[in-house]
């Protein structure tokens, strides 16, 4: 059952490479919209660079940098029409998902959000503004909202995703929240999702 404003994990196609997360799938796709050969190639660049901050081991590594080239391929469902640096043709051979990427450790300032939005957050620090960053903006700011309603035991204001973004972007991203609009969050949901499962009594 569908329930408009409601937004359910068993109502959102099931991510082909769980390891990259819903927001790098959303970048992809967004990507995919771009009128532009040029535009989607620069977003398809800045893609690449978040998924290497994400996993930089062997970042210099052509097989490493092919393997990410190949991944976006397989995320677009090799529909994103621009010049890859690599053959990626191969990637449809794959019979099965490609390994999943070691998750690097490193101390982060707040866990609540987590490590790949503070590689975000250094991507949006030199990113050029226009319509690419906006759009990460935007998926930022939500994302950022969801990790504080579900992790936090503080505030988890319009206000307070604004000022956070703000403090860790070191001020090159500033919501004006007279117009930044985010998207309905199903609270409980989102709670129900962050409480330990109940083991069934036999």
């Amino acid at each position: 059952m569908n329930i408009d404003g409601l937004d359910y994990n068993t109502q959102r196609d099931a991510l082909k490479l769980p390891e990259y997360g819903r927001e790098i799938q959303k970048m992809v796709e967004h990507a995919m919209t771009l009128p532009t050969k040029a535009e989607r190639q620069r977003c398809a660049e800045t893609i690449i660079s978040i998924m290497q901050r994400m996993f930089p081991q062997n970042r210099e590594s052509r097989e490493y940098n092919q393997k990410l080239w190949d991944h976006l391929a397989l995320m677009s469902n090799f529909q994103l029409d621009i010049d890859y640096p690599y053959d990626v043709h191969q990637a449809e051979n794959l019979s099965t998902r490609p390994e999943p990427l070691p998750y690097p450790m490193k101390d982060i300032p707040v866990r609540h959000y987590g490590h790949m939005l503070f590689e975000v957050f250094e991507q949006l620090k030199t990113m050029p503004a226009g319509r690419e960053r906006d759009e990460l903006v935007r998926q930022t700011a939500n994302q950022m909202k969801k990790s504080l309603l579900q992790w936090s035991h503080g505030a988890a204001t319009d206000a307070k995703v604004a000022a956070d973004l703000e403090h860790y972007t070191n001020g090159a991203i500033r919501l004006d929240l007279n117009t930044f609009r985010f998207e309905k969050i199903n609270e409980k949901e989102l709670m129900a999702n962050n409480e330990p499962r109940k083991k069934k009594k036999k």
